[in-house]
């Protein structure tokens, strides 16, 4: 007896590719910078409860919070993109910064982040003392400095006297491994959860519901994971090519043309291996 079960259509490429981007949906989580920076855009109040519950000013208010904002203003100093730039009532500022990986939370990165945002809030002519107090704030997947605690405040001091330096520079790091009945221990509990169901805080439960269930959420995501699989693909083609350049075996122009980068891109990777 013959079998006459349905045929099954084999995905076309594109479908595959929109299946695959769907399960990568499924598995991110606010911990992810790419996922948080798509939590935090335009959504004051979420920005708001997570800057309070960090710092413990529970009654912080913030008038503006911008995503991957771009901050250089000295030329031919090295630039970044910070992941959440927040002000509020009093003009303090505050960048918060998803780290999973250790070396990205090096305390020199931290420095780096907090001189940028002081170049960027002191115009001529103003005088040093309107500088605005700053926070730096890194979330870290691990506990970076594992003593368990849930935020390690970094501040400077005077060494003879023991005393707060007290220049408006903050800077905390926050342990993403801690969990506990607190708000602290509450909220990293929800920064590390895929399914919107299984969070404390109904803000970001709400908004990961609809970045992983509501089309127009979904469709958001899906050019956030292609832009992604973009940046994958070039760290890739970078890596080739630095190896190659270390085998000293290929010309430029040929790493070039096998890699996919240009020929000014190879040259300032080999530029960068020589300094």
């Amino acid at each position: 007896m013959a079998y006459c079960g349905k045929r099954v259509t084999p995905l076309t490429t594109e479908e595959q590719k929109r299946q695959d981007d769907l399960q990568r949906l499924r598995s991110l989580r606010p911990i992810d910078d790419d996922f948080m920076r798509c939590l935090f855009k335009d959504n004051i109040p979420l920005a708001e409860l997570v800057l309070r519950i960090i710092t413990g000013k529970l009654d912080l208010i913030i008038t503006d919070c911008q995503t991957q904002k771009d901050m250089k203003r000295l030329a031919g100093a090295r630039s970044i993109c910070l992941d959440a730039y927040g002000t509020d009532t009093t003009g303090k500022r505050y960048d918060l910064e998803i780290q999973r990986a250790d070396k990205g939370a090096d305390p020199h990165r931290a420095r780096y982040h907090s001189s940028v945002m002081d170049v960027e809030n002191l115009d001529a002519g103003q005088e040093f003392s309107e500088l605005p107090d700053t926070y730096t704030i890194f979330i870290i997947e691990k506990d970076f400095y594992g003593m368990n605690e849930p935020v390690y405040p970094i501040e400077r001091m005077n060494l003879l006297t023991g005393k707060t330096f007290e220049d408006g520079e903050h800077i905390l790091y926050v342990n993403g491994e801690y969990r506990g009945v607190s708000d602290i221990g509450k909220l990293m509990h929800d920064f590390n959860c895929t399914d919107a169901d299984d969070m404390n805080f109904e803000l970001i439960a709400e908004r990961t519901r609809y970045l992983k269930e509501n089309p127009e959420g979904v469709s958001e995501m899906c050019k956030v994971i292609e832009d992604m699989r973009t940046q994958e693909r070039k760290e890739a083609m970078i890596d080739t090519a630095k190896r190659m350049i270390a085998d000293g075996i290929l010309t430029l122009e040929k790493i070039a043309e096998y890699v996919g980068l240009s020929l000014d891109e190879v040259k300032s990777l080999q530029t960068e291996r020589n300094a």
